[in-house]
This record gives structure tokens, C-alpha cells and sequence, in this order.
């Protein structure tokens, strides 16, 4: 499975961290982020993971900036994208499991490292339930095409 990966200058440091734990659960990570600490627009990094997940070049995306925020914004433009900001395990393994989340997103100036750590493995292991989810979820789809 494809991870693809992208980040701002706050985040540099937080998304190398979740960049190894990720492959050394298996993953294959595509980064597009930056690795220069000079201040960049966090909605270049956003917009190129979501199209990487929209496309099918990657199967999900993580995105890292200082809160989270601006990052999944950028994300969530991009058609066929469910980004959402996670800063505990709970949420993240719901978003997948209720909301069919396919990008996540977190604030390195939120979280630390193994909070990041446990956020993302919640995420990876959690799987779409389907069901009434299912219904809400096209309803989400049919707005972007409104």
C-alpha cells in the first residue's frame, strides 16, 4: 500500500518521524513535501497529496503542517478527497471507519511524536464499516459534484 506524504516547513522533522514508522510497518511512502526549513504554502503540499490519493497514485495520504488545519483545507479541495484533522487516536480510527477518511491530518505544533505515532496507526488499522456509513459518506461525494 502507497503512502503519499506531504508537509510544510513546521513539519519537517514530525513527518521524517511518521515517514520511518510508517514504512516500518510495511507502506511504501510517496513524499511530497518539503525539506527546507525556509517558510513555503503549506496548499502546494495539500493539493499534491490529495490529487496523489484521488488519482490512485497512492491508496492514502497524510499531511503535516503546524496545526493540521490549512493542510487538510487543501486537501479537502481536491475532488474524490475526505482529509480531517486528527490530535487523538479516537477520532482518527472513526474517521475511517465512519467517514471513509482517506487523508489525514495533524499539527506538528499540536503533536509530539508518538501521540503522532499512535494517531497514525489508529488510522492505518481502522477500516471503513460500511453500512449506514455508506449512505452519509455518497451523500458527501454528491455535494462535490453540486
Amino acid at each position: 500500500m502507497k503512502i503519499a506524504m506531504g508537509n510544510d516547513h513546521s513539519a519537517i522533522e514530525l513527518k521524517n518521524i511518521i515517514r520511518e514508522f510508517v514504512e516500518e510497518k510495511g507502506y511504501e511512502v510517496i513524499d511530497f513535501g518539503t525539506n527546507s526549513t525556509e517558510s513555503c504554502d503549506y496548499p502546494v503540499y495539500g493539493e499534491k497529496v490529495g490529487r496523489a490519493v484521488a488519482s490512485g497514485e497512492a491508496d492514502l495520504g497524510i499531511v503535516i503542517c503546524g496545526t493540521g488545519v490549512g493542510m487538510s483545507l487543501a486537501a479537502n479541495k481536491v475532488k474524490g478527497v475526505r482529509a480531517c484533522v486528527c490530535s487523538e487516536p479516537y477520532s482518527a480510527r472513526l474517521s475511517r471507519m465512519h467517514n471513509n477518511s482517506n487523508v489525514l491530518a495533524f499539527g506538528a505544533r499540536v503533536v509530539g511524536s508518538e501521540l503522532a505515532k499512535m494517531i497514525t496507526e489508529e488510522w492505518l488499522n481502522a477500516e471503513f464499516e460500511g453500512g449506514r456509513h455508506e449512505r452519509r459518506v455518497n451523500m458527501l461525494m454528491e455535494i462535490e459534484n453540486r
